[in-house]
């Protein structure tokens, strides 16, 4: 890009499991994108010990890979971590122009008014739609795929491949 300011459209999540759902979220972000000059659509990744703290488990990949990861859909412009210990210096360092919250996104999202305002940044909040919610949706994902695992692995812990009647 040029010397143009650029217009940050910041998306914050764990992006651990990338699916039909987080494509969706980009494309909606995308689509704000063309309403405003230069836009730049920015993934702001949760630290592995944030994933652990919200969501009370280890994310499956790690920080580093999970940026990697979402680098690679070619969705967004920049993909990066989150600051170890402020989880809103991100903002203020960036000072995006639009924050895109997911539908079901409320974890550290009550403050962001009043430090926007604190922060005296010209920054709107949106929040974006479901895209079938009832399948892509992270934890179902995982809760769906942890149960067919289970369901292939018996009491001692053998995978079970098929069984014949004798």
């Amino acid at each position: 890009m040029t010397d143009q300011k650029k217009n940050i459209i910041m998306l914050f999540g764990t992006f651990d499991r990338l699916h039909a759902g987080h494509e969706d979220l980009f494309k909606q972000a995308r689509e704000i994108g063309k309403r405003i000059e230069n836009p730049y659509v920015v993934a702001v990744v949760a630290r592995d010990k944030t994933v652990k703290q919200i969501k009370g488990r280890e994310p499956e990949n790690d920080e580093k890979a999970r940026v990697e990861n979402i680098l690679q859909t070619g969705w967004v412009n920049n993909a990066i971590l989150g600051d170890k210990k402020d989880k809103y210096l991100v903002i203020k360092k960036y000072q995006p122009s639009i924050i895109a919250l997911g539908y079901d996104q409320f974890a550290f999202t009550l403050q962001l008014d009043k430090l926007i305002i604190d922060w005296k940044l010209d920054t709107k909040i949106v929040r974006l739609r479901p895209y079938r919610p009832h399948i892509y949706k992270s934890s179902l994902i995982r809760e769906k795929n942890d149960q067919n695992q289970s369901e292939n692995i018996n009491q001692k812990g053998f995978q079970i491949k098929s069984v014949q009647s004798v």
